[in-house]
């Protein structure tokens, strides 16, 4: 793969929350930058910010300092499905385009046949209650990807999913972000799951979260990489020593 150029950077990023209590730090001088077609684990301590990395890139949090360049469209992928159990999947998925509107006769076929692509076509009629926890965060990506972004945004998506299903997930969720061609960023307090799925780790110390290291994870494969063929990869446990030793160097646990 061929990474073309920068598709988005922070550069001595600094976020403050402000309560009755007081000034909070939350995020400290963050400087990274993200390369076109990657995907990009945070990894940190409990608490400590990574989240608030997500809210500022996607707007919904301001920074209090530092400037932040994004070259292209960015989504949001949140840690609940947030389908609407109302709605039937093939209406969720296009809620978005309604919003907006959108919607419209061939947009709608197009999210068919991306519901059909990734198995759960046969769902387009049903409802959120009968899909499983696996089905309806496929569902709840493809929504994303309806609105056409460039940089997705996954807020630890696999969290709420038993160990099992959360590998499973995991790899239909790797499988259809490297189809479409997008650049992701993950957050996960998992360093298993961070080392399968990224191609890049930022790891954080305890909040005020400043950038401890960022790390490359480059894997040995008989064939194309996926998170289930990477937790066999030889360097596996040595990547994973490695982030553990750093997240304990900042007193800070997964």
């Amino acid at each position: 793969m061929i990474f073309i150029k920068d598709i988005l950077s922070l550069n001595d990023v600094n976020v403050k929350f402000f309560t009755p209590e007081g000034e909070i730090s939350v995020l400290e001088k963050i400087s990274f930058k993200i390369k076109e077609g990657t995907i990009t684990a945070i990894i940190g301590p409990s608490g400590c910010g990574k989240s608030t990395i997500l809210n500022t890139l996607s707007g919904l949090t301001p920074i209090s300092s530092g400037q932040i360049e994004a070259h292209g469209k960015i989504g949001y992928m949140f840690q609940k499905d947030n389908l609407f159990p109302w709605l039937n999947i093939i209406n969720n998925v296009t809620i978005g385009l309604k919003i907006k509107r959108k919607k419209n006769n061939e947009n709608i076929n197009e999210a068919i046949a991306m519901l059909d692509k990734y198995g759960v076509g046969e769902f387009v009629n049903r409802y959120p209650h009968e899909l499983s926890g696996g089905m309806r965060q496929r569902v709840s990506l493809i929504r994303t990807l309806m609105t056409k972004p460039d940089i997705l945004l996954l807020d630890e998506p696999f969290s709420a999913l038993d160990a099992q299903t959360k590998i499973s997930v995991s790899e239909d969720i790797y499988k259809i972000i490297r189809s479409e061609g997008k650049t992701a960023m993950i957050v996960t307090h998992d360093i298993s799951e961070a080392i399968s799925f990224a191609d890049q780790i930022i790891v954080l110390t305890k909040r005020p979260a400043q950038l401890s290291k960022i790390f490359d994870i480059n894997l040995t494969f008989e064939d194309k990489k996926s998170p289930l063929k990477a937790r066999k990869a030889p360097e596996f446990k040595n990547y994973f020593d490695m982030i553990w030793k750093e997240l304990d160097l900042n007193n800070g646990k997964s």
